[in-house]
């Protein structure tokens, strides 16, 4: 499939990159169809792509293209084993990702990051050390911008960045990475995959077609990822593989010895590079560390000067919604880590702080096990605000005589506040899903910076 004049294709699903999805194969000549199990509330979008050119099929209508179609694109959000996406299957039509169709109509090399945790941080310091280092850089993907868009526009002498997620491998054929990096892997999604084993499958998708000529970056500290560098399961990476690691390991290409993060060349002088001090990284928490790491480690792959990498990672700016300081108030402080919507990723945040903690915590959960958090917050929180519809879940995992409840973030963020003394930090990192009380985790933190401004300037 080369997606140009003289196919027709549908795409099914409207969000951002269904819709980017329209636009590009437009553009390269494609008759396109579009549907969407929710059109009520896409009639402003509806009218855009019909105006361009895209028509508009009912869900149920989908097997009137049967015999006219020659391939669908699947927006992320849709899961391959759903029922309309199974009867464009059963009309022996082929299903592809949005990330796939970026793949294939690209003609720059790609560097491709998944994980659990870190994705959206170390794939925006990866596009600047790019930059940095005088590359032309295109940044998408489950970043926020659609992958095919960035792809579309990219040249044979730029590089795109891509962080994409286990929901978008799903449905890759031929997705070959230049790099490619899993940073993490711990529960999550698990109301869309049935276990563990088979979340870590699609994620290991992100390696599954390259070649010797590529590069996989991984960490060797994650109990799931680290299985990969040695013995059988090592077969199972068709490329050379760098490891990295927050401690000298026989196998890591990249550490950290004395605070320093150190390069041991793969090839040629063998001898460790010192290549800068941990205290010049500007982001909290020793899980961000771990992120430079692999973003360094992407960057020397492709062979770019390691000075403009540092100087990228000096200049780095923390991300919004991302363990974020949005207040401070008579000695207490209020971060923002909204973003945070895995247990694992709360206690990320819980550790990089050495303060009292009030935790608010809590929202839609997905069917994942709260227990490892509940005992990262016995030891590191001194209270919890909980929130959503996961509180009861959380409750039975911490102790419950030190858990408030509140309805609203307004209320969240009051009961916090007394709670905590100064010196102490109030920390939103919910462990959950947005969508029980807000359109998106953006939503959600800036809810919380609203409340928690309001409240610093009430108090003053």
């Amino acid at each position: 499939m080369s997606f140009d004049s003289g196919e027709r294709v549908l795409v099914i699903g409207l969000g951002r990159s269904g819709i980017a999805s329209c636009k590009v194969l437009l553009a390269r000549g494609c008759a396109v169809d579009a549907t969407d199990e929710k059109p009520a509330a896409l009639a402003a979008t509806l009218e855009e792509l019909n105006a361009a050119g895209v028509t508009f099929v009912a869900p149920e209508a989908v097997e009137s293209l049967a015999g006219q179609l020659t391939s669908c694109v699947l927006s992320p959000g849709v899961p391959l084993n759903g029922a309309l996406v199974r009867r464009v299957q059963a009309m022996r039509i082929p299903v592809y990702s949005e990330i796939e169709v970026a793949y294939r109509i690209s003609k720059a090399p790609m560097v491709a990051i998944t994980g659990t945790k870190g994705k959206t941080t170390t794939t925006a310091l990866v596009g600047k050390m790019f930059a940095r280092a005088g590359k032309n850089t295109r940044v998408g993907g489950n970043i926020g911008n659609a992958l095919i868009t960035e792809t579309f526009a990219a040249g044979p002498n730029d590089w795109v960045i891509a962080e994409v997620s286990s929901f978008q491998l799903e449905s890759i054929r031929s997705f070959k990475p230049r790099i490619s990096a899993i940073l993490n892997l711990s529960p999550d999604h698990l109301d869309r995959y049935h276990s563990m084993d088979e979340y870590g499958e699609a994620k290991f998708r992100v390696f599954a077609n390259q070649g010797p000529g590529d590069t996989f970056v991984g960490n060797l500290d994650d109990p799931i990822v680290g299985e990969l560098a040695e013995g059988e399961f090592s077969k199972r990476i068709p490329a050379r593989a760098w490891w990295y690691a927050l401690a000298p390991h026989r196998m890591s290409t990249l550490y950290v010895r004395h605070e320093r993060i150190t390069f041991a060349p793969p090839m040629g002088d063998p001898r460790p590079v010192e290549l800068m001090p941990v205290a010049d990284i500007p982001l909290l928490g020793r899980h961000n560390v771990s992120n430079v790491l692999a973003a360094l480690a992407i960057g020397l792959a492709a062979d770019l000067d390691p000075e403009a990498l540092c100087a990228a990672v000096r200049e780095f700016e923390p991300l919004p919604h991302r363990l974020q300081q949005v207040a401070v108030q008579n000695g207490v402080t209020f971060v923002d880590d909204s973003k945070s919507t895995n247990p694992g990723s709360v206690i990320a945040a819980i550790e990089a702080f050495t303060q009292p903690i009030v935790l608010i915590v809590g929202g839609k959960s997905k069917r994942t096990d709260f227990r490892a958090m509940g005992r990262a917050v016995e030891k590191r929180v001194k209270a919890v605000v909980l929130i959503g519809e996961a509180a009861d879940e959380i409750a039975a995992a911490v102790d419950s005589t030190r858990a408030a409840r509140a309805s609203s973030m307004d209320e969240a963020v009051a009961i916090a506040r007394g709670l905590a003394q100064p010196g102490d930090v109030v920390l939103l990192s919910p462990g959950c899903a947005s969508f029980d009380m807000f359109a998106s985790a953006e939503a959600r933190g800036d809810a919380f910076a609203e409340a928690a401004n309001a409240l610093a300037g009430a108090r003053g």
